[in-house]
């Protein structure tokens, strides 16, 4: 196995894209396999979409209208609506895994790996990175 983890910064981005390191990850193992991406908090996830075409200021909208940040959630310590926050995961996986074939990313035309964190108290994210198969 061969892995790393990535620190990732979303204080300036709700939807922060990791496509890139997730990829150099993938041709240093050379091989075919699964790469694993797994976001290790409670308040943030790791989705698949395509990105650049106004695609992630439309999930952030979306997700802010299933969770709005108001004073409804009985979890409640942090700023208001943290509550919502700890919900993000149930509909954004803090995980993917993505086949790799001869150490590259089969992911489609227009797929890109993409952190999602609508949480402002925490924007100090860390990502794990695991090639599971050939190396």
């Amino acid at each position: 196995m061969l892995g790393r983890d990535l620190r990732v910064d979303t204080s300036r981005r709700r939807v922060v894209d990791v496509t890139d390191e997730a990829a150099a990850l993938a041709r240093e193992a050379g091989g075919d396999g699964l790469l694993n991406v797994f976001v290790p908090h409670a308040t943030a996830g790791i989705a698949i979409m395509e990105t650049g075409s106004g695609s992630e200021p439309d999930l952030v909208e979306a997700l802010e209208r299933l969770l709005p940040r108001d004073d409804r959630y009985r979890h409640r310590h942090g700023s208001t609506g943290h509550g919502a926050d700890h919900l993000l995961p149930v509909l954004v996986s803090p995980s993917v895994t993505v086949p790799v074939r001869r150490g590259r990313l089969e992911l489609g035309v227009w797929q890109r790996l993409v952190v999602v964190d609508l949480n402002p108290d925490n924007p100090e994210r860390t990502l794990r990175l695991s090639f599971l198969g050939d190396v």
